[in-house]
């Protein structure tokens, strides 16, 4: 779908995570794989805690070669309230480092589980230190990485105010920034604003599309503006993945319909509109 652009793009599993938190589809990620491929999308980001038997280097990179898919990208989601990562989170990336090392290219893209915003200001220099560190143990071993902040009320990383604090506390010599356009406007900002402020840190980026009713819509049905942001993204000879994490409410039932919409929107209405 995107052979002529300076981008790719891919998809995210977390639409399929939706259905039954998680419940509904665990352990099946050779099915998201072949959606994804169906689709049309060119590579794909899953959940690291959430792979199943995939978690095998091996297995997955025979299932991904199978349907002439990449591994975009790795989604490493993890708590990080304390100033110093637990035993437990060390091991877990350590492990998801491991993984992507058999993926050369592939990011390592760290997000926080939202877990509330008491002690804000000591728990957003904790996730700081945490990502830092973590982005620091996988740069050493050759794999990019990328932060993602998110927006539900519970996260510490939803307001313009969180970003400059966050963002503005990143090693930019370890890792990049994450747009992720729909969480950005959740948190009440303008997608294309904020990633051309911070312009110079992305290397990664997420589609969703966002209505606030209550929050977010099926691709190309509210009021992100795609288009703006791609024709940006084209302009600027962007080069990284474009994956998108589709939340919409029809995700909860049928996340294959999702996917499968995505695709074809972004291959039919999306891409054609560019200049």
């Amino acid at each position: 779908m995107d052979s002529i652009l300076p981008f790719r793009f891919g998809s995210e599993v977390y639409t399929w995570y939706m259905s039954g938190n998680g419940t509904t589809y665990a352990g099946r990620l050779d099915h998201m794989i072949d959606i994804i491929a169906k689709a049309g999308f060119a590579g794909i980001q899953p959940i690291f805690s959430w792979m199943g038997t995939l978690r095998d280097p091996h297995l997955l990179a025979e299932k991904l070669k199978e349907h002439n898919l990449e591994l975009a990208a790795l989604s490493l989601a993890l708590e990080w309230n304390g100033p110093e990562e637990t035993e437990a989170e060390r091991a877990e990336a350590d492990q998801a480092v491991e993984l992507l090392r058999y993926f050369p290219g592939a990011i390592l893209c760290t997000v926080q589980i939202p877990t509330g915003r008491h002690d804000l200001s000591d728990r957003q220099r904790n996730l700081v230190n945490n990502v830092n560190s973590v982005s620091a143990r996988a740069s050493y071993k050759g794999i990019p990485c990328s932060f993602h902040p998110n927006s539900p009320h519970s996260s510490i990383i939803r307001t313009a105010e969180d970003y400059r604090i966050v963002l503005g506390g990143l090693d930019t010599s370890v890792t990049g920034w994450t747009p992720d356009v729909g969480h950005i406007i959740n948190g009440g900002m303008d997608p294309l604003e904020k990633m051309q402020e911070y312009a110079s840190l992305i290397n990664h980026v997420h589609y969703k599309d966002w209505n606030g009713d209550p929050e977010f819509s099926l691709m190309g049905m509210g009021e992100v503006n795609l288009l703006a942001i791609t024709q940006w993204l084209k302009d600027q000879q962007y080069k990284g993945w474009i994956v998108c994490e589709d939340e919409g409410k029809e995700a909860l039932e049928d996340p294959d319909y999702v996917t499968l919409h995505d695709g074809r929107w972004i291959t039919h209405e999306l891409i054609p509109a560019l200049k």
